[in-house]
């Protein structure tokens, strides 16, 4: 099985580029993130013609995450984070697909930082480790995929000093996903590839995707039952330098079943 995430940075400006990656890699389960959009404005038809299922949760202007499935049943479990029932912002969806359970992840990016949009980052990763914690004590594989904002190390960043006070570096950013791996999660990129340079998102300024100034901040975190399946995993890195594409590239792992 081969699941993805991709981060398309708006799915209706960007579903051209979607929709050739998809007929292009073929995944079987697809995490988006930041849709900006609405639930009545995910382009549906277009994601069954690909040949693809969906769920979504969408928002206005902003946020928004969607799993889709080909050939495989979806079957929603939680859509947003406990915890907080004022937060209304779209940033988890989760679902069993076939026999594993998908969480959805939008993490927010938290700058500036200190201020509001931080201390709502570090709520929103403490109501995670929460969830994350209780998936895991049961029987069902977990997958935690999509966009963290978070550059775990050093090795996960060009030029980190010059992040250091960025909110996706911060040292207690780091720490808070330390502390998620650390409930007995495995980071699926750096189990598989421990000491390569690895990005996943370059930023449209300065030239950054040709210079290879990029970070890594989208991430596949697996259970303990599903580990011993990981076989693969790599970044579509070609798909950030098509035309009007999104910041990131998609992002995915394959499982032995």
């Amino acid at each position: 099985m081969k699941i993805a995430t991709y981060n398309v940075n708006g799915i209706n400006a960007r579903l051209h580029v979607l929709l050739r990656w998809l007929k292009a890699t073929k995944p079987d389960v697809v995490c988006l993130q930041e849709l900006k959009a609405p639930n009545e404005k995910f382009p549906e038809k277009a994601i069954i013609d690909a040949g693809y299922n969906a769920i979504w949760h969408g928002q206005k202007q902003w946020n928004g995450v969607a799993i889709l499935a080909r050939d495989i049943e979806i079957n929603e479990t939680a859509r947003g984070l406990a915890g907080d029932p004022e937060d209304v912002q779209s940033r988890y969806l989760e679902a069993l697909v076939g026999d594993i359970i998908i969480g959805c992840i939008y993490l927010p990016n938290g700058n500036p930082a200190p201020g509001p949009k931080f201390d709502y980052k570090m709520r929103w990763f403490k109501r995670l480790q929460q969830h994350a914690s209780q998936l895991l004590q049961l029987d069902t594989p977990v997958i935690l995929v999509g966009d963290y904002n978070v550059m775990p190390t050093e090795l996960d960043v060009y030029k980190p000093e010059r992040w250091l006070e960025d909110a996706l570096f911060l040292p207690e950013v780091r720490e808070a996903f330390s502390n998620l791996i650390k409930q007995g999660w495995t980071d699926a990129i750096r189990d598989l590839y421990p000491e390569e340079k690895i990005y996943t998102f370059w930023d449209y300024f300065r030239n950054a995707y040709k210079r290879d100034a990029g970070l890594r901040i989208d991430h596949f975190l697996l259970s303990p039952n599903v580990k011993s399946e990981l076989i693969d995993a790599g970044v579509d890195r070609e798909v950030r330098g098509w035309e009007k594409t999104s910041d990131h590239a998609p992002v995915w792992i394959q499982l032995e079943n």
